[in-house]
């Protein structure tokens, strides 16, 4: 056994879970359809890395390239923004929910710019930017996006380029929450959008998050069985900062019509050993907050789950892996290799699984018969080498 990954006790009771926790990916990927340049991105298969160790097959889900963004926080960002807007309005939510006679952004955008709505949002880069694009680009509705102080100027640039408003504020991500908080209740027509459930805020906004990365889903599951002949995942590996992605992707696998059609699968969150709240909310029993340090996995540098995600993580999670910023850059270089251009955040979900192969292979099930699905969440960009 290692220090580095924490093998959860068996789901206990997933059923609380289903009345909400799995989404229709049918209605989002309608939705997402209706976007200007939905793409479906590319599920790679991995023989060499396959064989190398010891496993069936090896496919990595790359989400370096969707609607033009490097990161998949588009998918989220975009049903969350449209459907808290909409709420906001007054529109009625099951013609979201169900795909039909979705009224256009064009004529949601010019409702809520005629209403004097403006959209505030906090980011560590690539959710922010996906939140000004839909917000801003999409329905022209202005957004303040609140950020780190430490962010460095690039990526600032980039945010500035959906046409929002930037303000830095001094300390880590959890502490920019409370400032969009007071921002977002401040003035009537602000709306928060964020990935994160808080304590005495209403859960809806990140559970369209949850919904919005649906998408993902739908087209891995054909992908996956299109690349291995009609074989189901066996083990999805997901990336955990705050933790929606990780609840979508936990929610997804373990949903109990899942399990009947396609079997059990187990999950692997991966996190920087500086930022991993996860491992040791695991571990506690309990959610807890870590202190953070600097990574290169940045879009993981999250020192507390938010509290809609945890219950489902803390239910369907079956191992929790830290890792580090070196095992991550190696990742990045292991990928590269082969044609893949990754950030660390995407690529740490290979360094989790050669973690996992090396020292909990057994209890974790990896074997020749084993179907992984690593979610690369993230596209290449620059960041310090790690010694």
């Amino acid at each position: 056994m290692t220090q580095f990954i924490h093998l959860n006790p068996p789901a206990r009771e997933w059923s609380r879970h289903e009345s909400g926790a799995a989404t229709d990916t049918s209605a989002v990927l309608a939705f997402h359809k209706t976007i200007p340049d939905y793409n479906e991105t590319k599920l790679h298969s991995l023989p060499d890395l396959a064989a190398e160790l010891g496993l069936g097959h090896v496919l990595l889900k790359d989400e370096s390239n969707r609607f033009g963004l490097p990161a998949f926080k588009i998918l989220g960002a975009s049903w969350a923004v449209y459907r808290a807007v909409g709420s906001h309005l007054g529109l009625p939510a099951a013609a979201a929910e169900s795909g039909d006679d979705v009224p256009p952004f064009a004529e949601v955008g010019a409702r809520a710019r005629g209403a004097g709505v403006r959209v505030v949002t906090l980011t560590e880069g690539n959710c922010g930017r996906a939140v000004a694009r839909m917000a801003t680009g999409h329905m022209g509705v202005p957004t303040r996006v609140y950020v780190p102080g430490f962010m460095d100027e690039a990526t600032r640039d980039r945010i500035r380029g959906e046409g929002a408003e930037v303000v830095a504020v001094d300390g880590s991500y959890d502490d920019i929450i409370p400032v969009a908080l007071r921002e977002a209740r401040a003035e009537e027509n602000s709306i928060l959008v964020m990935d994160v459930g808080v304590e005495g805020c209403d859960e809806a906004v990140p559970r369209y998050f949850v919904e919005g990365y649906g998408t993902m889903f739908a087209e891995s599951d054909r992908q996956t069985l299109d690349l291995t002949g009609g074989k189901p995942a066996t083990h999805a590996v997901v990336p955990v900062g705050a933790g929606s992605v990780g609840e979508a992707v936990t929610a997804h696998y373990k949903s109990s019509g899942r399990k009947k059609e396609s079997g059990s699968t187990t999950i692997l969150a991966v996190e920087p050993t500086t930022a991993a709240c996860l491992f040791q909310s695991l571990k506690a029993g309990q959610s807890v907050s870590v202190p953070t340090g600097d990574t290169i996995m940045c879009g993981m540098n999250c020192g507390t789950l938010s509290t809609s995600a945890w219950p489902v993580l803390r239910d369907g999670v079956d191992a929790g892996v830290a890792v580090t910023d070196r095992e991550a850059h190696d990742a990045v270089q292991d990928l590269k290799a082969r044609g893949i251009l990754a950030g660390p955040c995407g690529a740490a979900t290979l360094a989790a699984l050669r973690r996992a192969c090396k020292d909990t292979r057994q209890e974790l099930g990896l074997d020749e018969s084993s179907v992984v699905v690593l979610y690369c969440t993230e596209g290449q960009r620059e960041y310090p080498i790690p010694s």
